[in-house]
């Protein structure tokens, strides 16, 4: 049994799929958490939510990426989603300098505020970092007041970073990156022990060898559980039963 902690299920090309979930569930990936990107999402990823209560789980927050100058209206209409169902984690929130640093200042702004939703609703975080690991960490850090839980979705960072991480109470989210070639990944899980890995796949996107390049699914979670049994010169089935273990301890489910 496997649990995908982030795949965008509900993203056009994997929601025309009528067949996405039941390939994933025969792999053995039985839960399946969506994150959510801002409120034009919302609708297709309850969709999905509500077909698959079992396997499905929502996330609710604003991706860094789509926090423009209107971000407070935006953040007004995620965070009165939060009192109408469950979710299951803030997510995903965080920063990204990749693409353009026009709204950093917002961005940390809609980042910060989310975080205090999570301590407010006691509600792990689900954390998008890339090219601002650093900074992610210390703005958890400085809201960190023994109650903060979640994931550094995506993470291929340094060691450093994956301690600080660690040292944070935070899990490592581990995707098909694991298994490039070129991956550094591999060099740091094996300093890192499975306690503190969750596995994903960021579907569609970031397949994992030998799928690279192609459209990601969850399905596809095996093929990184591999790659990190490998890693850690363990089973496949010691790596599904920890990051089950894991993904459970953070979500609840």
């Amino acid at each position: 049994m496997f649990t995908d902690t982030h795949t965008h299920l509900y993203e056009a090309q994997l929601l025309a799929d009528e067949l996405q979930i039941e390939r994933a569930l025969a792999s053995g990936v039985t839960h399946m958490f969506m994150p959510n990107c801002d409120p034009e999402t919302v609708a297709p990823m309850l969709q999905l939510a509500d077909r698959y209560p079992d396997h499905c789980f929502p996330m609710m927050g604003l991706h860094p990426t789509y926090v423009k100058a209107d971000f407070e209206e935006q953040l007004s209409a995620i965070r009165q989603w939060l009192g109408l169902r469950r979710f299951y984690a803030i997510g995903e929130i965080g920063l990204d300098y990749y693409w353009d640093l026009t709204y950093k200042e917002q961005q940390q702004q809609a980042f910060a505020a989310q975080i205090d939703w999570a301590l407010e609703l006691d509600l792990p975080i689900v954390i998008h970092s890339r090219e601002s690991t650093s900074d992610c960490i210390d703005m958890v850090a400085a809201k960190q007041n023994g109650r903060l839980k979640g994931i550094f979705h995506c993470f291929s960072g340094t060691i450093q970073e994956a301690e600080a991480i660690i040292d944070l109470g935070f899990y490592l989210g581990i995707g098909g990156v694991v298994t490039y070639k070129k991956s550094t990944l591999p060099e740091v899980l094996a300093a890192v022990s499975l306690n503190h890995i969750v596995l994903e796949t960021d579907a569609p996107y970031l397949a994992p060898v030998p799928h690279r390049g192609k459209r990601n699914e969850s399905s596809f979670i095996p093929l990184i559980a591999q790659k990190i049994a490998e890693i850690k010169n363990t089973t496949i089935e010691e790596v599904a039963i920890q990051t089950t273990a894991n993904a459970a301890s953070i979500f609840g489910v």
